[in-house]
């Protein structure tokens, strides 16, 4: 510790702590523009001058450490006119079109002049320069004004040490100082990821929004961005029923971090294209309808399908509506529908999750806070793109790596995080588990298991032990394709590091060995003692806004709400009891199976809630070809899609920013959404709109009035919910569940001293390769996943030009090599073909996809890679493989 004094002020401080820092934990505010987090503090704008007795010079006072017994003046009349003589410097070289700037009302250059130097005359220094610099509006989102620039560094900063891009720099010299990509080029030609975390540190409106509007808000809302599970907190300016910008403040989870999709793809939210009004489909079309018509109508269809069987009725719930939503939804199902074919996407991308870690550690979800990253000492990342599918989470990935985490990476793509990756493991697609196996041979056979955490905490070792000893390192790092000593030095690092986390998403999930490759990130965890302790643990990352949530609610053919088991008489009593209304007893379909069964017609009545499984299942080809022999289908969405061609009616709902309600985010988080607009026409909240069907047919206990009211029903049947309510998150309690009481804000991490299981089970997993494999009629592999720009079936982010602009076409990546021996240029237009599908997409080349490999998005609809995919089902999860696809190309 030192000790100096500030203004008068006796200060004690750590020692390495700035003077701007010493004097703001008192209390004293010392002006900067430069200074931003404390991230490499340099001085650069000059404007946190202060005098130090015995100094020949003024000194910044956020790059000079305190030392012990120095004096320290930061607002005497030497150091005033210093920051005069600044900030004149800074003015003479800045255009002022106050009236019209992005930062009106909120200018931080503007602030210093009026409130800290009280200085008015702002164009007495020096020569009255004419702006003449050339705008940048190259990207498609933002402009950058240099004429604006007070070159204060905090974009390089932000760029640097938070969203870890490192692509800006200060460029030229003088009066043409600016800042530019590196080499000068264009931001629109650079690796800019179109964050706008740059523009959200601008003090002065040099980097602006193209769209915004002056004057363009009367009023903020805060709620929670609806794209990825991170659940990143928004800050909507409304005016006139309208958002006209989204920025992040008070971020729980976020920082104030955003990514493209949150910060700039709002669009959809007052889009033409939205549905609103009812529409019944006549005489082969969709035509207007009033709510009356086509409540009743729906209503007629379920109690007709009803006299055949529970299996007659499904319902499709929704990873994008809200727990609220999710939970009256299947209540519906359940109750009124008298089935449990209830499921929704979680079926798709991470069902193999909630059976996988259920099995190992008797729950299903991520076990630490997104927070722990910074704890980390390594990270061991494979089967997730994170800086592109949970941008705020790959940027954090990243932070804690340049502070010396160590990082793993292992993919079948060299994706960003393989560039920062102390070890990078490019593994044959569809060889997780052999990758997990490898690693976990090399810690045993270097004795580097925590043998205390095994014996006290864990059981069925034995028999795993006695699996691990039928192959060596080599074995299993012939299967993946990668260098058994780099695998062995992988396995080192995650071994010997004490604190650590695995992070996985789809790319583990989605095989007919997901469920196996998911118990074996847990066998690695336990084998290393690496779960049950802060910063420690096994990470699924949840693709969707509240994919976490939905599966909480109970949208799962198997699950009642906490994950309480429709199998159990117990449970069906308590849930009996609490509802007031009779409970199926037969086992509910999965998403897969209810697809079937409309097409065999067994199916008779299917509700689906914002969906869209045209798109997003597998083998669209199969979908279609079974909802076009639907009996009968209803459709509550937001707007048109590849689905709703094929209803019997559309019911037009709420988005995110028309509704109160939750979200719970990837790290069991609950967050609460504020309504910012009113929706348009006619359309109602979602579970507004299932409470009008219970009425029409007569059964009770919908009748809610508002979300809050449906969440304190929640929290009485959902022991895991039960400390949750819309007034404690209302008063900023941050709540993640397991939440038992009210006085709780849960648990931080989860299985500290005791797995939800009691032990911890080790799972013997082989590896069982795909069922598609590289032969001479379909010689190469798709990939498929996700991409940065655009969420799930795009119905939302498609809205947004500055998206459409850089992603609006389908694409496949392709080796240049590979690309080469096919004849094939850049931008050519291809065919891919496997035997389930034929899309055509252009060729975009990617050095980091191997050779006679292919990776596709499933985004694009009709062009979506979903048309390929298909194949066997993980048997206990009943997950589709989406991964490993055997396909052919043609020109």
């Amino acid at each position: 510790m030192v000790n100096l004094t500030i203004d008068g002020q006796t200060v004690s401080v750590e020692t390495g702590t700035t003077i701007l820092k010493a004097a703001r934990s008192v209390g004293i505010d010392i002006p900067t523009l430069c200074n931003f987090k404390d991230f490499t503090p340099e001085g650069s704008c000059r404007m946190c001058l202060v005098e130090v007795v015995g100094a020949r010079r003024l000194e910044t006072a956020c790059s000079t450490p305190a030392a012990e017994g120095m004096v320290v003046y930061t607002n005497n009349a030497k150091v005033r006119e210093a920051r005069r003589f600044v900030l004149k410097m800074l003015m003479s070289d800045h255009t002022f079109d106050c009236m019209s700037c992005y930062k009106y009302g909120c200018c931080e250059f503007v602030d210093f002049n009026v409130n800290c130097i009280e200085y008015d005359a702002l164009k007495e220094f020096g020569t009255e320069r004419i702006m003449t610099k050339a705008i940048d509006d190259s990207n498609p989102f933002y402009t950058y004004d240099p004429n604006k620039c007070v070159l204060c560094n905090r974009c390089i900063k932000v760029c640097e040490h938070l969203q870890c891009n490192h692509i800006l720099a200060q460029c030229d010299r003088g009066y043409e100082t600016n800042i530019n990509p590196v080499f000068e080029i264009s931001r629109g030609d650079s690796e800019c990821v179109s964050c706008g975390n740059c523009i959200a540190v601008c003090p002065t409106g040099a980097l602006a929004p193209k769209q915004f509007e002056p004057f363009a808000y009367t009023e903020t809302v805060q709620t929670v961005c609806p794209y990825c599970g991170v659940g990143c907190t928004l800050n909507l300016k409304i005016k006139d029923n309208k958002i006209t910008d989204i920025y992040s403040t008070d971020g729980n989870v976020n920082d104030n971090l955003l990514c493209v999709k949150g910060r700039f793809a709002y669009d959809f939210v007052a889009n033409k294209d939205r549905l609103t009004t009812p529409l019944i489909r006549k005489n082969g079309k969709l035509e207007e309808a009033t709510w009356e018509e086509a409540i009743a109508l729906v209503a007629d269809k379920l109690r007709e399908a009803k006299k055949e069987g529970p299996d007659a009725v499904a319902g499709f719930s929704s990873a994008r509506c809200t727990n609220e939503d999710n939970y009256v939804f299947q209540k519906f199902i359940r109750t009124v529908g008298q089935t449990n074919n209830v499921d929704h996407c979680a079926r798709l991308c991470h069902a193999s999750t909630v059976a996988g870690l259920a099995k190992s550690f008797g729950s299903g979800a991520m076990t630490n806070s997104i927070d722990e990253i910074e704890l980390m000492d390594v990270m061991l990342v494979s089967g997730s793109n994170t800086t592109e599918t949970h941008p705020v989470i790959g940027a954090k990935i990243k932070q804690r790596q340049q502070k010396g985490a160590a990082l793993i990476v292992a993919e079948p793509r060299k994706i960003e995080l393989a560039k920062y990756a102390d070890v990078f493991l490019q593994i044959k697609p569809g060889t997780n588990v052999a990758l997990f196996n490898g690693l976990m041979r090399a810690i045993l056979d270097e004795d580097l298991q925590d043998k205390s955490f095994i014996n006290d905490r864990t059981e069925g070792y034995e028999a795993f032990k006695e699996f691990m000893d039928t192959k060596t390192v080599e074995d299993w790092a012939s299967i993946c394709g990668v260098d058994p000593d780099q695998m062995r030095k992988a396995a080192r690092l995650y071994a010997t590091k004490d604190k650590g986390g695995i992070f996985y998403s789809m790319g583990v999930t989605q095989h007919k060995t997901g469920t196996d490759g998911v118990m074996s990130t847990a066998n690695l965890a336990m084998l290393t003692g690496k779960i049950g302790r802060e910063g420690c643990g096994v990470n699924p990352l949840r693709g969707q806004n509240n994919v976490q949530g939905a599966c909480d609610m109970g949208a799962l053919p198997g699950d009642l709400p906490g994950y309480q088991k429709t199998a159990n008489p117990e449970v069906v009593e308590k849930f009996e009891k609490a509802w007031g209304l009779t409970l199926p007893k037969e086992p509910g379909k999965t998403l897969t199976e209810i697809i079937t069964g409309v097409g065999n017609q067994t199916v008779k009545f299917l509700y689906v809630m914002g969906e869209n499984p045209v798109v997003s299942d597998p083998d669209s080809n199969h979908v279609k070809e079974a909802l076009d022999k639907a009996n009968f289908i209803v459709v509550q969405d937001i707007f048109p899609t590849e689905t709703t061609e094929y209803a019997d009616v559309v019911l037009p709902a709420f988005v995110y920013a028309e509704k109160d309600g939750t979200f719970t985010n990837t790290e069991r988080r609950i967050q609460l959404l504020r309504k910012a607009v009113e929706a348009p026409g006619q359309a109602k909240n979602d579970w507004e709109i299932i409470g009008l069907l219970a009425k029409e047919l007569g059964v009770a206990g919908f009748d809610y009035q508002s979300a809050e009211e449906i969440m304190d029903e929640i929290a009485s049947v959902t022991p895991s919910y039960t400390g949750v309510s819309h007034e404690r998150l209302r008063n900023g309690d941050r709540i993640q569940w397991p939440c038992l009481s009210k006085d709780s804000e849960g648990a931080k991490f989860l299985h500290q001293g005791k797995f939800t299981r009691g032990l911890g089970a080790f799972m013997i997993a082989d590896y069982i390769p795909p069922e598609d494999q590289a032969d001479d009629e379909y010689p190469m592999i798709l990939m498929t996943g996700r991409i940065l720009q655009h969420y799930h079936t795009r119905t939302m982010t498609m809205r947004t030009p500055g998206i459409q602009e850089i992603a609006g076409d389908p694409f496949v990546e392709i080796n240049p090599e590979t690309a080469k021996a096919y004849g094939i240029q850049e931008g050519d237009v291809i065919s891919v073909k496997s035997p389930r599908g034929k899309v055509s997409a252009k060729t975009k080349f990617n050095k980091g996809v191997m050779e006679q490999n292919l990776f596709m998005p499933f985004h694009y609809g009709n062009s979506g890679a979903n048309h390929l995919t298909g194949g066997q089902l993980d048997p206990i999860a009943k997950i589709p493989p989406f991964k490993v696809v055997k396909v052919q190309i043609s020109k």
